[in-house]
């Protein structure tokens, strides 16, 4: 699929461009602000630069660790696709994304948008962040189903050839147990379910970017040493585990090298874009404007939706209603155990961030 590398890579640097340029928007609102906290023994931004240092390393590593441990799995048997362990790793990985939507992003919109520092009419007369969650899920359909179309009517001839080697490489595999014929309905077959796994990684990938650059930011722009120190923990959890799902669902989508790389690089860098973003803002970027209160209120209620959809619907549903799962009633029992666990951790992990 020729179109699909550089659709994606022109995307995600477009949302990049736009969420940098919405927050620089913020700025000349700084003034009407509403009074921040007092600051206490925790504020100290020498303390905070260094941790902010140490954050944006620390991170990184761990979200290229998550998101690149799948996309080795060749090396690693049990965790190739078609084994029972990736199953039930990719169950766990996809209940932190579900706990992420519930428990981080979208309590951090209500915060963001039910805020004292925002005008009681309309944001506290209107459930803004439900709505806007809604109208994300939504819309994450309408992406979803318009991209299949989109990509089936205008992208089969390439889309088929990557299946052919997909198929190719079943049909080798096959030959190993006495059977080494791949016909035409499971060569199509295997081309519907390619195509499905490449819009799953492409929109989850859009929804996780968009909610670690507002966490990068947030933490880059604060000064606050006892909140950072709390938030590189649990953001290198969040990020590890949140990147074996996404990298799951790259190793899914079977694509070239190139575009393995570029999907790996955006995830791994977003987080630490954002905090390098917040420190050079720091001086004109304050989270108690009106503006940022709202931009970020929104943005979050946007990714919220997005992420519980696709947790849901493209993540568990599908895995969960799949023949395998459907077949293997142990297996099965193994996921939901591996569901509870994941979106368990990174709802406790929501006491600290």
């Amino acid at each position: 699929m020729a179109s699909f590398p550089k659709l994606h890579g022109f995307s995600s640097q477009f949302l990049l461009l736009v969420v940098v340029l919405m927050f620089l928007a913020t700025t000349p609102l700084a003034l009407g602000q509403c009074e921040e906290e007092s600051k206490n023994s925790c504020h100290n931004k020498a303390e905070a630069t260094k941790l902010k240092v140490i954050a944006i390393f620390a991170i990184l590593g761990t979200s290229m660790i998550g998101v690149c441990s799948p996309l080795f799995s060749k090396f690693i048997p049990a965790l190739q696709p078609d084994r029972n362990w990736f199953v039930v790793i990719k169950a766990f990985a996809s209940g932190v994304i579900l706990a992420t939507g519930y428990m981080h992003v979208l309590p951090d919109s209500f915060n963001d948008l039910m805020s004292e520092c925002l005008p009681e009419n309309p944001w506290r007369k209107f459930p803004f962040t439900t709505f806007v969650a809604m109208l994300s899920a939504i819309l994450t359909l309408m992406v979803d189903s318009f991209a299949m179309s989109f990509y089936k009517k205008h992208c089969s001839k390439a889309l088929v050839a990557d299946a052919g080697d997909v198929a190719g490489s079943l049909e080798n595999g096959n030959a190993q147990h006495g059977h080494s014929h791949v016909n035409a309905f499971e060569k199509n077959d295997v081309a519907s379910q390619l195509l499905r796994h490449r819009v799953i990684a492409q929109v989850l990938e859009l929804g996780i970017i968009v909610h670690s650059v507002v966490i990068g930011l947030a933490m880059g722009a604060s000064d606050n040493q006892c909140t950072i120190k709390s938030l590189i923990a649990a953001l290198c959890f969040h990020q590890m585990f949140e990147g074996m799902g996404l990298g799951g669902c790259i190793l899914q989508a079977e694509y070239k090298f190139k575009m393995k790389a570029i999907m790996a690089f955006f995830f791994s860098a977003t987080t630490p874009l954002g905090i390098v973003l917040g420190m050079l803002l720091e001086k004109v970027y304050s989270e108690t404007s009106p503006t940022a209160l709202i931009v970020v209120g929104l943005l979050n209620a946007c990714s919220a939706g997005l992420l519980n959809y696709m947790a849901l619907v493209d993540l568990l549903a599908a895995d969960f209603m799949g023949p395998k799962l459907q077949t293997n009633m142990k297996l099965q029992g193994w996921s939901y155990v591996a569901v509870l666990l994941g979106a368990g951790l990174m709802s406790l992990m929501a006491k600290w961030a």
